[in-house]
């Protein structure tokens, strides 16, 4: 889609078939993996998304080469770290920045990041005292961020409620790193199942991190193996479309794994939880129309999933109390007032408060207003699914934010019966 997009949508029902695009958080670590692989890899079922895109040119300053063809890329890793010195674009990509800064830093030269203005100014203080524990450099100055120096095999200890990208940056680069590491967590941990998907995924590329009581142990010196790797489905993505199906028709969403280690794939017992109907299929899940009702949920290892189920619990009869929503401030937007206001402005009955968000349901909603997506990919698509229940058409601008993680939304969103004119 075109950059500064403008949408009209109108009300409408979904019927139809999809397939989910591939998991985005997937891809980012496939292609890390495959990049610090001695030899060829291939990473299949992959979407050129804006931040896939961001962290294909940032592994290509290691001297990586890529060879793309429709949806599979041939990654020729590298043997050693060693970074062509020129700026580290992460554009808006937070996976981007905080996976790489570590692995970037093994190269013991001056690197310097930079990106959107909303990622600059996302939270870095895990990494800065790191580094200035090891007498290293991390600044951060006039939208950019410059490291120099290596991190170093010795013990970590990091709070549960932080990002886990920054548990996943680590184990990226300490295996590579001769001595050993352990990461401690310091508190309950949040968003674990991210966590996971990085360790599942370094297996598979040869590296063994072991959990540990209250942490995990990485043993340096190994080494990375070449693998052909394909990507499944996105929960994060499918989430909107099953939702859709939910508030208004019937929707089949296949290539969709049961067992997935994907956190976000809560969202079906979400569903399940407000009395949405769930038809499992071998592939993936039908949902259609029902009547749903008030919930609790806590969004403590899915934040990603808070503006879509928020949404869902304007539509569903009751009260519903929506918890740990603090991590929904630090995304592309601050999700806590993006999705709030946003819903208001359309008609729904939503306040929030510090720790929650609480939704009293409505059986439609009135739109016929000018909403903005806050350049957020999440809060785009959920606009996109309220117009369906909406009374009167409703104006988006900035559409074109869903290219960051789903460019195909809009022509999936209409392939279902979801009825958009671009102005």
């Amino acid at each position: 889609m075109n950059k500064n997009l403008d949408i009209e949508l109108f009300p409408s029902s979904l019927d139809g078939e999809i397939k989910s695009p591939p998991s985005k958080s997937l891809s980012h670590r496939a292609l890390i993996c495959a990049a610090l692989s001695k030899g060829t890899s291939t990473i299949s079922n992959l979407v050129y998304s804006d931040d896939v895109i961001a962290t294909i040119k940032a592994l290509e300053l290691l001297g990586v080469k890529f060879e793309k063809n429709n949806d599979k890329i041939t990654v020729n890793g590298v043997k050693k770290i060693k970074y062509q010195s020129k700026l580290v674009d992460c554009n808006e990509s937070g996976s981007t920045l905080r996976f790489l800064i570590p692995l970037f830093s093994l190269s013991k030269k001056e690197v310097i990041f930079t990106g959107a203005k909303s990622l600059m100014n996302r939270p870095q203080s895990i990494y800065q005292d790191i580094f200035k524990k090891d007498n290293n450099v991390f600044n951060i100055d006039n939208n950019k961020i410059t490291v120099n120096g290596s991190i170093k095999a010795r013990t970590y200890i990091l709070k549960g409620n932080v990002s886990s990208q920054f548990f996943s940056g680590l184990m990226f680069a300490l295996p590579l790193i001769k001595g050993n590491s352990t990461i401690i967590i310091d508190g309950k941990l949040e968003s674990k199942s991210y966590i996971d998907l990085t360790i599942d995924i370094l297996e598979k590329f040869g590296i063994e991190i072991d959990e540990i009581e209250n942490g995990y142990f990485i043993e340096g010196n190994q080494s990375y193996k070449p693998t052909n790797y394909t990507v499944e489905g996105d929960f994060s993505q499918a989430a909107f479309h099953l939702v859709g199906g939910v508030i208004s028709g019937l929707v089949k969403v296949c290539d969709l794994v049961h067992t997935s280690k994907q956190g976000d794939r809560i969202i079906i017992e979400f569903i399940k939880q407000m009395k949405g109907k769930v038809i499992y299929l071998e592939n993936g899940y039908i949902t259609e129309l029902s009547n749903t009702k008030s919930s609790t949920i806590d969004l403590a290892d899915c934040p990603d999933l808070g503006p879509i189920i928020t949404l869902l619990a304007a539509l569903s009869k009751g009260t519903t109390h929506i918890k740990n929503i603090s991590r929904l401030r630090l995304k592309e937007s601050d999700r806590v007032k993006s999705t709030v206001s946003t819903l208001k402005k359309l008609g729904a009955d939503i306040k929030s408060t510090k720790t929650e968000i609480i939704v009293t349901g409505k059986s439609t909603l009135l739109g016929g207003v000018t909403v903005d997506s806050y350049n957020d990919h999440r809060i785009a698509m959920m606009i996109s699914m309220a117009a369906l229940k909406c009374k009167n058409k409703i104006i988006l601008t900035n559409a074109n934010a869903v290219s960051k993680s789903y460019p195909g939304f809009f022509e999936d969103y209409k392939s279902l019966g979801g009825k958009y004119k671009i102005i």
